[in-house]
């Protein structure tokens, strides 16, 4: 199984999707990990996870392509 790492996190979903979207357009597979305490969600972040082998690239756009 390939090993994933995280390239990008925040507290909003939305901004986390963009992200991913990003990433998949520039055809690196991204998941998005969910890491906010379930039941009232006031703590944790929303993780932008991709495989090892796509870090650099993914990082590189994350940061050179994306604003908010």
């Amino acid at each position: 199984m390939t090993r994933w790492q995280k390239v990008y996190e925040d507290g909003s979903p939305v901004r986390a999707e963009i992200v991913k979207g990003v990433l998949e357009e520039n055809d690196i597979p991204a998941v998005v990990l969910n890491k906010k305490e379930s039941v009232y969600q006031i703590h944790g972040q929303y993780e932008v996870m991709v495989p090892q082998s796509d870090v650099l690239i993914a990082i590189n756009i994350v940061k050179n392509e994306i604003t908010f």
